[in-house]
């Protein structure tokens, strides 16, 4: 599927303008960050918060504004999350952000012409454990809270979980974001309280998700274990999974087998009633 260009410069903003909770410092590190990529359409749209992948210890830049841009071809506001992570931040500091940023979305929805009832979260790797993460440990929000962001709930409208570290606990784990999150030696009640298929509930969004089998970083059976949860709890999803392929492909561009995925998904977004219904 050719994909047309989007030519608008995106903007960033700090995503805790007021002070960051925890702050180390002031280094880029220290400082998460939303950038705003705008499709060229006027009308009101969805957004996706996107949260790339790197394990916890670091940000994949072909997840992310690449990712937002093949977004805006689909008429979809692409927010890229700049979250903290290893080896200046744990557990619960990526979570902190990615609630924060489901709020500013929805808090700014009329500023930037969004729906704020079609906020969805996107993650790749150890970004799909943060999108998995928020999708089951949301809050819904409080109306009588004093605090205008406290009334605003964090709870994403879909998720798109892509080779998604979703375990903790088991022989499907990957150890190395493991680490990065929760350090060298985590109890097994918080292994087991941020192993996203076992918060699945009713309020869980729909999930599309994205695999391959032979998977050699992060193991099949993380999607299996999310869909398995899922279809327990009768909350829709989708899920495509690939006989072969590498972890941390993207798009998929440099592998004709797997580069179906977006325009898959763009189908299952399209049914969701996010981006430009065609």
């Amino acid at each position: 599927m050719t994909q047309k260009s989007i030519s608008r410069t995106p903007d960033t903003i700090e995503l805790w303008p007021d002070g960051v909770p925890d702050a180390i410092g002031r280094d880029p590190g220290d400082i998460p960050t939303l950038t705003l990529y705008r499709p060229p359409q006027r009308e009101s749209s969805s957004a996706i918060i996107v949260c790339p992948g790197g394990g916890y210890g670091g940000l994949a830049d072909h997840e992310g504004g690449p990712i937002a841009n093949w977004l805006n071809t689909l008429g979809i506001t692409g927010v890229v999350l700049k979250y903290r992570h290893a080896p200046r931040y744990r557990h619960p500091s990526p979570l902190m952000d990615a609630a924060q940023a489901i709020r500013t979305v929805r808090a700014r929805a009329g500023e930037w012409k969004i729906d704020p009832a079609r906020v969805g979260i996107l993650g790749f790797s150890a970004g799909g454990h943060l999108a998995a993460t928020i999708s089951t440990q949301f809050e819904e929000g409080d109306a009588s809270s004093p605090h205008p962001f406290e009334r605003i709930g964090s709870r994403p409208d879909l998720s798109i979980l892509l080779y998604a570290v979703i375990t903790f606990i088991g022989n499907a784990v990957h150890e190395g974001s493991r680490v990065n999150l929760l350090g060298e030696r985590p109890s097994a009640d918080v292994c087991e309280s941020l192993s996203a298929e076992r918060r699945v509930s009713l309020r869980t969004p729909p999930a599309f998700l994205f695999h391959t089998v032979d998977d050699e970083a992060v193991p099949v059976e993380n999607s299996i274990a999310y869909a398995m949860a899922l279809r327990a709890a009768s909350v829709p999803f989708e899920m495509h999974l690939f006989e072969k392929g590498p972890h941390g492909v993207g798009l998929g561009a440099a592998h004709p087998d797997l580069s179906s995925w977006p325009a898959l998904c763009a189908t299952w977004l399209r049914s969701k009633g996010f981006g430009s219904q065609l």
